[in-house]
């Protein structure tokens, strides 16, 4: 298991392939349905194992009708997990620890709170694109009793742009040489830019503090 985890994180989808053959569909939609569904695992390779996945179906390893079927399927039930982990559990979880340590960060969840503030219902949709914070948005929109049909219409309408836009980038770019011989540095890329509107927002709140000493 923990060979497997390693593999995954790595996006080393030939010794997968070598592995595991046609369960890694089952694996990829595992891994999606945690990310999104777990608010203890949002490190989880979402954006650049999209990607990957739908270079890997442009070389004939996956079925793309398949993957992207399954992977929506894992996003949109694994945000309705979270949601209703949110509303049912709330703010007890965070008081929830494993070896003296929370196992929900408090800080990740006040990132979200703001980004629901900026952007209300749409950061269900906005969220997607944001490592972490597309972890603990269906979470904050239970704690906060969200209206659930809006919920999951937003929800559903995230997860097809999202795993669409993702999936289908990395078949079509797949027939770029450099890209399908260097897919671990597009992954890198991915990952960059990912994390950069994270990385932009902490700044602007460091700014903002020093500004106002």
């Amino acid at each position: 298991m923990v060979e497997l985890f390693k593999h995954i994180l790595h996006l080393d989808f030939e010794w997968l392939f070598q592995n595991y053959k046609d369960v890694v569909y089952i694996i990829l939609f595992l891994v999606i349905f945690i990310e999104t569904g777990l608010v203890v695992m949002p490190f989880l390779p979402g954006d650049s194992l999209l990607f990957t996945a739908g270079l890997f179906a442009r070389l004939g390893y996956l079925n793309m009708a398949w993957l992207v079927l399954l992977l929506f399927a894992a996003a949109v039930l694994g945000d309705n997990a979270n949601y209703w982990i949110g509303r049912k559990i709330g703010l007890r979880a965070l008081r929830i620890k494993i070896r003296g340590k929370k196992i929900i960060k408090e800080e990740y969840l006040n990132k979200t709170h703001s980004f629901f503030d900026k952007y209300g219902p749409k950061t269900i949709i906005l969220a997607r694109f944001v490592p972490i914070v597309r972890t603990f948005a269906p979470f904050v929109g239970g704690i906060a009793e969200m209206n659930y049909k809006k919920f999951l219409s937003f929800d559903i309408l995230g997860g097809a742009i999202w795993i669409c836009s993702l999936t289908f980038a990395g078949y079509f770019l797949g027939e770029i040489p450099w890209i399908r011989n260097n897919i671990e540095r597009v992954a890198l890329c991915i990952i960059f830019i990912s994390i950069l509107p994270v990385v932009i927002e902490i700044m602007k709140a460091k700014f903002s503090k020093n500004s106002v000493k």
